[in-house]
């Protein structure tokens, strides 16, 4: 019996072979999004050894994520259009070249450009993952895989600093923090050797038929789309990533509104071209109805709330307390395993049971634990270990992993084959958008409770503040859910 029947036998892995496909696209996707936070703790020790101007640092981490963001939807598209297992490969080769090339980067201007490569890279990763996974199962079975995403996301944002910090302070062979770069090859090895089991062509393009169908050749990207796309986006994150760094100036918020009408302009040439009967950048055919733009806002508005708060959580450990990065990075852990626990219960046992309505479970659990951060943080004595954390952070994850199995079925639950790159790159970019927005507005109270004469107590206050706006935006999240499911969606597959 072959992945799916319908599917074409020469390209697409054998059935029995799904689970062990569905590793390899978490293992690619996990490397990926752990670059974005791994060069976290290793950037002061970088910069001390490859000198530089000091805003150098925030660059070793942003030079990644900027292009990562902005080229998600391109990366996306192209997997429709030249199939996602290629698409795949190429980023996969492309992203372990670049690491071997930032381990080896002899001075900072160097590394900072080959970041940039390598986030372009993983842009072409990212997006194919979620579509070969819906190539592969069917029904209950894609929630359980599905399920499986939460906790490599989660493990990812929080075993980074981790990671980042054990291996820099091992200094293997006195490579210092070269190791955080070279961690990376061996993953990207096993997931090239396994590359022949993801679906090929035949399984995961769909859009030729679709498109055919519709009149319509697939002559290549729209480029002019891709132009607006990156122009818009690298408005709004670069700001959001040097803004708050800057103090906010007049310049920063003259970018996002130019970013912001640029993706208004962005949306009605995509509308035109449309229109006119050209392959578009972003299917319009994904905006017809509200439920997937409220997926959108939710999935913007979930993640800001999210990673925001763990890094204000690490924060509050090293800059309130004292402590290092690695007690730091074990404070989130409960976060991260609950997460992972709750993801697996959601996906073989709630949501084939209860649907959609398992996000505002997830919702109210997830308030709860913020809720509990906030009380913990109150009854914490300004030098000691805020201990009925840990508890509040458990839950926060539970909730979390709860949420974010039936969110991404459901979000893509409607979305047909030849939309699913378009969906899956906007997803992952408005949720980059979300992190860095998250990351500067709940990081920017935070840190302004902490520069005074008291900083420990200012740290757990400045905690305070940053987990009561998570909790608004958690209410906001749900009201945005909630028009995900104006009309139920049915059930994928």
């Amino acid at each position: 019996m072959l992945l799916q029947q319908h599917h074409d036998a020469g390209t697409a892995a054998p059935y029995r072979w799904r689970w062990v496909a569905l590793i390899t696209l978490l293992v690619a996707e996990a490397m990926n999004l752990l670059d974005a936070t791994v060069v976290t703790v290793a950037a002061p020790v970088i910069h001390a050894d490859l000198g530089g101007a000091t805003s150098d640092i925030q660059w070793f981490g942003a030079a990644y994520t900027l292009p990562f963001a902005v080229l998600l939807i391109a990366g996306g598209r192209l997997g429709d259009l030249v199939g996602r297992r290629r698409v795949f490969a190429v980023g996969i080769i492309g992203f372990t070249a670049m690491s071997v090339v930032c381990a080896l980067a002899p001075d900072a201007g160097f590394l900072i450009g080959a970041r940039a490569v390598q986030g372009a890279a993983a842009a072409l990763v990212v997006p194919q993952t979620i579509g070969m996974i819906r190539a592969m199962f069917s029904g209950d079975e894609m929630a359980r895989a599905m399920g499986t995403i939460g906790p490599v996301m989660g493990l990812s944002a929080v075993l980074g600093p981790v990671l980042g910090a054990v291996l820099t302070r091992a200094d293997l062979l006195g490579s210092s923090w070269r190791p955080v770069f070279l961690v990376n090859v061996l993953p990207a090895a096993f997931v090239l050797a396994t590359l022949p089991l993801l679906p090929g062509p035949a399984a995961t393009s769909g859009g030729h038929q679709s498109d055919a169908g519709r009149g319509r050749r697939l002559s290549g990207l729209d480029g002019t789309g891709t132009a607006l796309a990156v122009v818009a986006l690298t408005l709004i994150v670069y700001p959001l990533v040097q803004g708050g760094a800057a103090g906010w100036p007049a310049w920063s918020w003259a970018e996002l509104a130019a970013g912001c009408a640029l993706v208004a302009v962005f949306g009605l040439h995509q509308r035109h071209r449309d229109r006119a009967g050209r392959l578009p950048l972003v299917e319009a055919s994904l905006f017809r109805d509200r439920r997937f733009p409220a997926a959108l806002v939710t999935s913007t508005l979930f993640f800001a709330a999210m990673n925001g708060l763990m890094v204000v959580v690490v924060l509050q450990v090293q800059l309130g307390q004292g402590r290092g990065v690695l007690s730091a990075g074990l404070t989130v852990l409960p976060w991260s395993a609950a997460m992972g626990v709750a993801s697996l219960v959601a996906g073989v046992r709630l949501v084939p049971r209860h649907g959609s309505s398992v996000m505002f479970l997830g919702l109210a659990v997830m308030a709860a634990g913020l809720l509990g951060a906030v009380a913990a943080y109150h009854s914490a004595r300004p030098q000691g270990f805020p201990w009925l954390l840990l508890p509040a952070l458990a839950a926060a994850g539970a909730g979390t992993g709860l949420f974010t199995v039936p969110f991404f079925t459901t979000a893509l639950s409607r979305v047909r084959p030849h939309e699913t790159g378009s969906a899956a790159g906007l997803i992952n970019a408005v949720q980059q958008v979300g992190t860095t927005l998250g990351t500067a507005v709940l990081g920017t109270v935070f840190l302004g409770r902490v520069d005074g004469a008291d900083p420990a107590g200012g740290a757990l206050t400045g905690a305070q503040l940053a987990f009561c706006l998570g909790a608004a935006l958690l209410a906001a999240t749900a009201a945005t859910a909630a028009l995900m499911l104006a009309r139920e969606p049915a059930p994928a597959g």
